[in-house]
């Protein structure tokens, strides 16, 4: 077994899509997860407060859920279902060296990610988006091997010469760079299954937009506090969303963990 104990369904809605997952997989999970096509779908991990980045240098995931085996396992699975994954500037930063794969973020279940992903026609590996208005990124990080930079005028000025030839720059617009721009890019060429990583300024814009379609978060359980200029961030960060409605689609817990699955209505 790839995880010590199964995720338990707690409630999930009957209608959801449906994937034949390797066998692994399916134990893991507690079930089967599948998405219908077209879809762009978010992840987050999250305090029981509502923290989801933390002001250290650092990428806060792994401190907010305690290194949890159980969210990794399910952040390796739906990047095992992604074409695409996008993340902002900002998150990238705090990730060095990171690599934006299913089997990079939970080893023990590399075989059967790769397995179903054989399944669902996709290629080994998601392409890798960066979305950076600035172009004030570190261009040496293994996950731009090949990955697509979208930026603005301004930012693709910034990047020039130094990139490899394996990544490419996609400027879009002259000093602004619109979430809804980067989507239309990508669906234009062929993204069908896109993940979103964050950050919480990247998801509130999509959210915005009506970009998104499902958010899947992960409540640990713990609590971190506000205070002023504190530099924490909540799931969504910078702009007044007005009680955007959400539907719960799936609810799983594994020990203290809650697996939530919701739909923007």
């Amino acid at each position: 077994m790839i995880l010590d104990e199964p995720l338990q369904t707690l409630f999930e809605d009957p209608a959801l899509p449906r994937h034949e997952l390797p066998p692994s997989l399916a134990e893991a999970y507690g079930g089967l997860l599948g998405f219908a096509k077209p879809r762009v779908y978010a992840n987050f991990v999250t305090s029981v407060d509502g923290v989801v980045a933390l002001a250290e240098p650092t990428e806060s995931g792994h401190l907010i859920s305690k290194s949890s085996r159980a969210d990794r396992f399910v952040m390796g699975l739906l990047r095992a279902f992604a074409d695409t994954i996008v993340i902002g500037a900002g998150t990238y930063r705090k990730v060095k060296g990171a690599v934006f794969t299913a089997e990079a973020i939970y080893p023990d279940g590399a075989a059967a990610f790769g397995e179903l992903r054989a399944r669902l026609g996709l290629a080994p590996r998601p392409r890798f988006v960066l979305v950076t208005r600035g172009g004030n990124i570190d261009t040496a990080g293994p996950a731009l091997d090949g990955a697509l930079i979208v930026t603005s005028r301004i930012g693709e000025a910034a990047l020039r010469g130094r990139v490899s030839a394996n990544t490419e720059v996609v400027a879009l617009g002259a000093d602004t760079l619109l979430l809804a721009d980067v989507m239309a890019l990508l669906r234009k060429r062929g993204a069908q299954s896109i993940l979103s990583e964050g950050g919480p300024s990247l998801f509130a814009e999509a959210v915005r937009a009506k970009l998104v379609d499902e958010l899947f978060v992960t409540t640990s359980p713990l609590l971190f506090g506000r205070y002023g200029n504190d530099r924490r961030k909540s799931l969504t960060d910078g702009l007044d969303l007005g009680g955007t409605p959400m539907e719960l689609l799936s609810a799983k817990r594994h020990g203290s963990y809650l697996f939530l699955r919701y739909a923007f209505v």
